[in-house]
């Protein structure tokens, strides 16, 4: 009888070994220190510092704890900083961006309809709640769910149910579609908020979107070496070292070098946009024919004599691609399609984000529609020039726009945009951005800016 609890005892090692194997490489290839697949092998007391659905295995060593802190210590300064030295909690604010960082084991709970994060300490509870989406402005916050954050001493505490590694990092996609808002309000601040964590962080995506995630996945995949979590199907109380609610913002398409923890700036962000979509282009001298992407609008802003600004274009000497719907679809794709031109053109529209992917010395042309000067200039004007690129603008006359035969020459829409500015965004939307189509002057728009875009773009191959 000994003899066979012998065997039975050496016949069980493999199964241990081969558990204890299982679990190391769940951690390395998920982010996850502690699965319920082996509960009861081993006693409570083996392991005292982490029990999880039954199983106890030693977490991350003390230095290794204390490393998080360095860099969620970066995502906050002064007073907030102090906080977070003292109390492992703050929150920074600032006019559009708000995110709160815990530098100390926190318990983040997806089994309700929103997240709760408890942050247990020894204080007073306090209750924060925060849409984490990047920029913090009322018109973007409504449809996003709030995390719950309970910082203090508060009973009762939910049970650790898987324990990670890493920090998390908590968001919201909100506005997904618009490649504008994907970068303006999201990727640019997930940069900021995540790279110098280098890839060890977890991403927790609170409304997980399946279309968000395939389009950015190689932004994300080099941000983070685990799976973007979706909280919907991770339905459990997930315990952290730390973690970040929200993004940090600075403006539109902008980074303030003065305000990031490493001093970032738009071309380290354009480097890591080539990094990451794998792109070939680092500057425009790269490029020997001048070549311009046009691109081309199928619904509202579209050009209607495109064909003769098309002829107009390759009679200057430019190689043209036509930019449609279905090249711009595919983030990856259409990256290495613009980062291969030395031109980009396009009507003020969502489209010219896409100016991240030229090389630098290359040039941004964006028709600038009536009523919409400012508002050109503020969303892609400034940002290119920050991002090592030309700018040159071409002002619609009234004459070039469809506005003119829905109002007429002399109407308020076409000589006082700011008597459509005083009635709400919604209305400057519906007048300046959906009704009007183009019928650009081609040759007003060959001298006045063609001719420059290509001697710049010729001047940057001569560097």
């Amino acid at each position: 009888m000994e003899m066979r609890k012998r065997r039975l005892l050496f016949g069980l090692f493999p199964l241990i070994f081969l558990s204890i194997l299982l679990l190391i490489y769940t951690d390395l290839h998920r982010g996850y220190l502690c699965v319920n697949t082996f509960s009861g092998l081993w006693p409570e007391s083996a392991f005292p510092r982490c029990q999880v659905m039954g199983i106890n295995i030693a977490v991350e060593d003390d230095d290794k704890q204390e490393s998080f802190k360095v860099p969620l210590s970066r995502l906050v300064r002064g007073g907030e900083a102090r906080n977070l030295e003292t109390t492992g909690f703050a929150c920074h604010s600032s006019e559009f961006s708000l995110l709160c960082v815990a530098s100390q084991p926190v318990r983040i709970d997806t089994r309700g309809r929103n997240i709760t994060v408890h942050i247990p300490s020894n204080k007073a509870v306090q209750e924060t709640n925060i849409r984490p989406y990047g920029r913090q402005e009322n018109n973007f916050l409504g449809s996003i769910k709030p995390v719950k954050i309970l910082h203090g001493n508060h009973n009762p505490v939910p049970k650790c149910e898987v324990i990670h590694k890493i920090p998390a990092l908590i968001f919201s996609s909100a506005y997904v579609g618009n490649t504008f808002h994907e970068f303006s309000d999201l990727i640019i601040p997930l940069f900021l908020t995540a790279n110098h964590f280098k890839s060890r962080v977890l991403i927790i995506l609170d409304d997980y979107n399946s279309s968000f995630v395939d389009k950015f996945r190689p932004v994300l995949s080099r941000l983070s070496d685990y799976e973007v979590m979706n909280p919907a199907e991770k339905r459990s109380v997930h315990c952290f070292p730390g973690s970040i609610i929200g993004l940090t913002y600075h403006n539109v398409l902008t980074i303030d070098p003065e305000k990031v923890p490493r001093n970032y700036t738009m071309p380290d962000f354009k480097q890591f946009l080539r990094e990451s979509f794998n792109l070939k282009n680092t500057n425009i001298y790269q490029i020997k024919i001048p070549t311009l992407l046009l691109l081309s609008r199928a619904k509202t802003r579209r050009f209607l004599n495109e064909d003769e600004m098309v002829a107009v274009i390759k009679e200057l000497g430019f190689r043209v691609i036509i930019g449609r719907d279905e090249m711009v679809a595919n983030m990856t794709t259409f990256s290495r399609i613009v980062n291969s031109c030395s031109v980009l053109v396009g009507v003020h529209g969502a489209g010219l984000t896409n100016e991240l992917f030229l090389p630098a010395g290359g040039v941004t042309v964006q028709l600038e529609l009536l009523g919409l000067e400012f508002a050109s200039s503020y969303c892609f004007g400034n940002p290119a020039a920050a991002m090592g690129l030309h700018y040159v603008p071409y002002r619609m006359e009234p004459e070039e726009s469809s506005l003119v035969e829905l109002y007429g020459r002399h109407h308020s829409v076409i000589v006082k945009p700011g008597s459509v500015y005083a009635k709400g965004y919604q209305e400057v939307q519906k007048v300046y951005l959906d009704q009007p189509n183009l019928r650009v002057n081609v040759a007003r728009f060959r001298e006045n800016t063609l001719v420059r875009a290509l001697q710049l773009a010729k001047d940057s191959q001569v560097l």
